[in-house]
């Protein structure tokens, strides 16, 4: 199982149109700001983790290198990681396991996208597979659009609830966002604004998609010796599981996705947790589109297969539910795609150790923090806790 591990800290930029630092100006922001809350010297990391989206996304090849300076990596290791929209959470696990083995005490861990300065969709389309896939699935919208149908006809959930559900968490999420000093989309929306905005890919309308944001997260890993030198509460990682389904997005079953399963079924195992949505405090679902989220909860337990819908209307999912998702706004209004997966991980830590502000779950002793990526075949989870 390998040694303890602790996050001493994170930290966020001001996510949203940063027209207003360079990227290296952007990641040097939530760098400064992970040292400065930790009171850790750059000096003591033994080594760095850094990903983005695949560097088509960024412009820049060899991103690595090019922040080389701003990450604080001159004359240390680094490593490199990158799986498209779970890039954050794989970051997280990589420094997870750099101290796990043994073989570091203090890592720093760092996500960014910039996405205001590239063309995301254009990414996300073209870097499919040429011949069928890149037109057939047109982007991400239209993938997750199949997988919504799939999932609403494997059900047989009436579209009208589905839309019900879906637009309550838009409304929820928007509105929680204001609690979030780092999140991009502040909106008190109305029923109707959701219900009536414009399709994107049926049936996903504008409210239920994530914007397109600018933004980098940091935080420390570091072993039980580090972080007992710090002296400061901590949160515990105690489970992990990530998993991945075939290439070719019709290979596999999107609606009981195997992949997001077996991730969730691997954290809990080495968490030791039996009943997800009694023993989780507050959970950080990695929330893109409303749909996909309503999928999620399902495939991690949190209900049964086709009760999401029913559940999240009667509020058990809500801020002041059974079991509180996302009060950060999540994804659905903040999604810096490199860093995306990573804040999940600051906030789920943010919310075990009580530092998690105007949006803390009272409380709150056990997260669960989640991310999505690759072609929609990679699922990755972690589970903190406010003990070890």
């Amino acid at each position: 199982m390998g040694r303890p591990v602790a996050i001493l800290g994170s930290g966020q930029t001001v996510h949203g149109r940063r027209f207003d630092v360079s990227y290296p100006e952007l990641v040097k922001e939530a760098v400064d700001a992970v040292f400065e809350t930790t009171g850790i010297s750059p000096a003591d990391i033994d080594g760095v983790v850094f990903g983005t989206m695949p560097s088509m996304m960024e412009g820049v090849a060899l991103t690595h290198f090019y922040f080389a300076d701003v990450l604080r990596s001159v004359g240390k290791p680094i490593l490199k990681t990158e799986t498209c929209g779970s890039t954050g959470v794989s970051l997280a696990i990589t420094g997870y396991y750099w101290i796990a083995s043994g073989m570091a005490d203090l890592v720093l861990v760092v996500g960014s996208e910039k996405m205001h300065e590239g063309d995301a969709q254009a990414t996300m389309t073209t870097v499919l597979e040429p011949f069928y896939q890149r037109f057939f699935i047109s982007g991400a919208p239209g993938v997750f659009s199949m997988q919504s149908q799939g999932w609403t006809v494997r059900f047989g959930i009436p579209e009208d609830k589905i839309r019900a559900a879906a637009t309550k968490l838009s409304i929820d999420h928007h509105h929680d966002a204001f609690d979030n000093p780092y999140a991009h989309i502040k909106k008190r929306l109305t029923e109707d604004e959701v219900n009536n905005a414009r399709i994107i890919t049926y049936p996903v309308r504008l409210w239920d998609v994530c914007p397109t944001s600018d933004g980098a997260c940091a935080m420390l890993f570091a072993s039980e010796k580090a972080a007992k030198k710090l002296g400061k509460k901590v949160a515990w990682v105690k489970g992990v599981g990530y998993s991945g389904d075939e290439y070719w997005f019709g290979d596999s079953d999107k609606a009981e996705w195997q992949c997001a399963i077996s991730a969730s079924r691997q954290a809990y195992e080495m968490a030791g947790i039996k009943n997800p949505r009694k023993e989780l405090d507050v959970a950080e679902v990695y929330n893109p589109f409303t749909f996909q989220e309503l999928l999620f909860y399902e495939c991690f337990g949190f209900c049964g297969f086709g009760e999401a819908c029913d559940l999240t209307l009667k509020g058990v999912f809500g801020r002041d539910g059974e079991l509180p998702i996302s009060p950060s706004g999540g994804v659905l209004c903040t999604n810096p795609i490199g860093a995306t997966g990573l804040n999940r991980v600051a906030e789920a830590a943010l919310q075990v150790t009580g530092q998690a502000g105007a949006h803390q779950i009272p409380g709150a002793k056990t997260s669960l923090a989640h991310a999505m990526g690759g072609v929609v075949q990679f699922n990755g989870v972690m589970i903190l806790g406010s003990e070890k």
